[in-house]
C-alpha cells in the first residue's frame, strides 16, 4: 500500500531533521543510516523506501531542506520591503549573517569542506531557479516602472542578479556585509546598476 504524499513528505523532512540532527553531532562523513534512523525514530527500511539512493541521496537531500529552511527565513526577514532595492540590501545582510552564524555550517565547513562542497553545488543550480523565479517579477515590475533601462532581458536579469547574489552570500570578497553602506553600494552598483536606465 503506498504512503499518501503527505505522509511521505512528513516523513521525508522527519528523517531530514534526524539527519541534521546527527551532521551536527557527528559531522557528514561519519552520520550513518542507522544514527538517522534513531535520531527521527524510523526504520531503516523506511529511510530507503523515502530515499532509494541511500545515504548520499540523503545527505544530499538534508542539505537542500536545510537550503529550503534557510531561504524560507530570508523570505519571512525581506517579506515587507518596499522595493527590490531594500529587498535585496535586507536579503544580503540578513543571508551574510545566518551563512556566518550558522554553527553546523561554519563547523562542516571548517572540518571536512570535501564533503559538503559537492553536496552544496549540486543543491546551488536548484537555488539559483529559486532566486531568479523570486527575482523574475520583482525585476518586471521595476522595469514597467521605468526604474530599469527599457531594453533589459528580465530573465536575463533575474539569473544575473541570482548568481551575484547567491556568490556574494557565500563570499562577499571586498564587500563588508555588516556595514549597512556598504550593502547599499553592493546592491545599486554591482547588482542592480547594470540595469539602471
Amino acid at each position: 500500500m503506498a504512503v499518501p504524499t503527505a505522509d511521505a513528505d512528513g516523513q521525508r523532512s522527519r528523517v531530514c531533521a534526524g539527519a541534521y540532527e546527527c551532521i551536527a553531532r557527528f559531522g557528514l562523513a561519519k552520520t550513518t543510516i542507522d544514527d538517522v534512523a534513531r535520531a527521527s525514530g524510523v526504520s531503516r527500511a523506511t529511510i530507503y523506501r523515502l530515499f532509494p539512493g541511500g545515504r548520499e541521496q540523503l545527505l544530499r537531500e538534508t542539505v537542500g531542506w536545510e537550503m529550503n529552511r534557510f531561504f524560507a527565513s530570508l523570505a519571512e526577514a525581506i517579506a515587507d520591503a518596499a522595493d527590490l532595492e531594500t529587498r535585496l540590501e535586507l536579503g544580503l545582510a540578513f543571508a551574510h549573517r545566518a551563512v556566518v552564524e550558522h554553527e553546523v555550517l561554519q563547523k562542516i565547513l571548517a572540518t571536512e569542506p570535501e564533503a559538503l562542497l559537492p553536496l552544496m553545488t549540486i543543491e546551488q543550480h536548484r537555488v539559483l531557479g529559486y532566486i531568479a523565479d523570486y527575482l523574475r517579477p520583482l525585476l518586471q515590475a521595476e522595469l514597467e516602472a521605468g526604474r530599469l533601462r527599457h531594453d533589459v532581458d528580465v530573465d536575463l536579469a533575474a539569473d544575473y542578479v541570482a548568481r551575484m547574489v547567491l556568490s556574494l552570500i557565500g563570499s562577499p570578497g571586498r564587500w563588508d556585509l555588516d556595514d549597512p553602506a556598504a550593502v547599499q553600494q553592493v546592491v545599486r552598483d554591482e547588482l542592480l546598476g547594470p540595469f539602471a536606465p
